[in-house]
């Protein structure tokens, strides 16, 4: 009944979880909607867009039709990657056929969505973006993942900068095919070369102006373990470029659209357009049953979204945990900040835990006061020592600096003062301070390759979660570790 026909793609989601995939047929929508913000794989831009792409698929399932003559082959993909092939009507069985195709208004021609190669793609889509000095818009599905972009451009900076001018493709793994229609659509071009020679690699505060003189917009998710890298990004960018997130959503259900007339960051409001979106109290242990709709909210309350959407959920809880900042005066429709994963804290021994946003905000606080800039992190039990406790485990851009030793003492009260039941825990002996250690350089880059490659999945999609559950990715980074705080 909300779903006829035959799903365009199957969206995958639980991808950081540690859990098993799980997979949603996603159908097309009606032609009226089909061009609305939140089914577009690429949002319109009024110049060049920087907005790494990759059509990287899981599988490709072959559905027979009930008249046992016809069949359809359907990718299994992230969202992202479904959205763009279906706008666009890139089916997968004509991907070859598409190879010498560059879309306007984008820096990466359509052959580097297919490379498989982790360093080739980065490394490709920085040789055709610093080529391009019109760029206006940065676009990355996790803003952290523009700095492993960045740090993609400092390490092959040499290379990057005379391949430009001498107009050829570095001699990259395996491109096989995808070298010619690249080769084809890079001239040489010494000018530019000489103008980024002149500026230099990244570094700088606003260095990204002076690459990109137009640049007016990054679009990227800024929260969650993202957050961490803001300052890095803000820094690389300058006061003059404006930051925005790309809306709240699901693999399951588009939600809520970024909210302009507030922080463009942290609100968005609501919309009826993937789904019907209703909400639980989550403070509530009520069975499920007890439902509200958006006109029943209340300014401050926190609940989990629970979707009835177009591809054929009915009332499906979300686990997501979002507060309403308020409303909007011309609609009434909710704004809201999205918090933490219900389940998504680190249940430990002492028998509370602390929610993900207050295990984020701490060590943030403390990498600003204490540590410097933090590319990435996650958080596994420490176990070295009884009670158990949280131990963060962090890459940072800089070396060590003198006062770094003072960070844990500085989540540690940030904690105590945002949990109640882990200042409770705490102070009956259930639970001590947190640990914080640090990883190599590089090490959360290689995380995302070794997901992306596990899943089989495009890197952009794999981000870094913030609490860590699979052993076997806990031992991997402990391994990794160089030196405690």
């Amino acid at each position: 009944m909300f779903a006829p026909g035959l799903p365009y793609y199957f969206a995958m989601s639980s991808m950081t979880s540690g859990k098993a995939v799980k997979t949603f047929p996603k159908y097309r929508p009606p032609p009226r909607l089909l061009q609305h913000m939140i089914n577009l794989g690429l949002p319109p831009s009024e110049g060049t867009m920087l907005s790494p792409s990759s059509l990287k698929y899981q599988q490709v399932l072959k559905i027979e039709c009930e008249d046992g003559q016809s069949s359809k082959e359907v990718a299994v993909c992230s969202t992202s990657i479904g959205l763009l092939r279906m706008e666009k009507n890139w089916d997968v069985k004509d991907d070859k056929d598409r190879l010498d195709l560059w879309v306007p208004g984008q820096t990466d021609p359509y052959a580097i969505s297919m490379v498989k190669s982790y360093r080739a793609y980065f490394v490709l889509n920085a040789l055709f973006a610093l080529a391009d000095r019109a760029v206006t818009t940065v676009r990355f599905y996790f803003a952290n993942v523009f700095v492993i972009f960045l740090q993609y451009m400092e390490d092959e900076w040499p290379l990057l900068v005379d391949c430009i001018e001498r107009g050829i493709i570095p001699d990259l793994a395996d491109l096989g095919h995808l070298r010619a229609p690249l080769e084809k659509h890079f001239p040489p071009n010494p000018l530019r070369a000489a103008e980024l020679r002149k500026i230099g690699p990244p570094g700088i505060q606003g260095w990204a102006v002076r690459v990109w003189p137009d640049l007016k917009k990054f679009i990227g998710i800024t929260g969650g373990p993202a957050a961490a890298s803001v300052p890095k990004i803000t820094h690389i960018l300058g006061p003059s470029v404006h930051i925005q997130a790309l809306g709240y959503g699901t693999s399951e259900c588009a939600i809520a659209i970024t909210y302009h007339k507030g922080n463009p960051n942290t609100d968005f409001k609501v919309v009826f357009v993937d789904g019907v979106i209703e909400f639980l109290d989550a403070h509530s242990d009520e069975p499920s049953d007890r439902v509200l709709s958006a006109w029943e909210l209340v300014t401050g309350g926190r609940y989990e979204p629970v979707l009835t959407t177009r591809n054929g959920l009915w009332r499906y809880r979300l686990g997501d945990v979002v507060a309403v900042k308020g409303f909007d005066p011309n609609d009434g429709l909710p704004i809201i900040n999205y918090l933490h994963r219900r389940d998504g804290s680190l249940g430990l021994a002492f028998g509370t835990t602390c929610t993900e946003s207050e295990l984020t905000d701490a060590i943030v606080s403390a990498a600003n006061r204490w540590i410097g800039q933090i590319t990435d992190f996650t958080i596994v039990g420490d176990e070295r020592d009884v009670p158990i406790t949280y131990g963060y485990l962090v890459e940072i851009a800089g070396g060590k600096g003198m006062t770094q030793g003072m960070a844990p003492q500085q989540t540690f009260e940030d904690l105590m003062a945002a949990n109640h039941g882990y200042r409770t825990a705490f102070w009956q002996g259930r639970s001590r301070k947190p640990t914080i250690r640090l990883v190599e350089k590089g090490t959360f880059s290689e995380f995302r390759r070794q997901r992306s490659d596990k899943m089989n999945v495009s890197i952009i999609q794999v981000k870094v979660p913030v609490v860590l559950s699979d052993p076997t990715f806990k031992e991997w980074l402990l391994k990794r570790v160089i030196m405690e705080l």
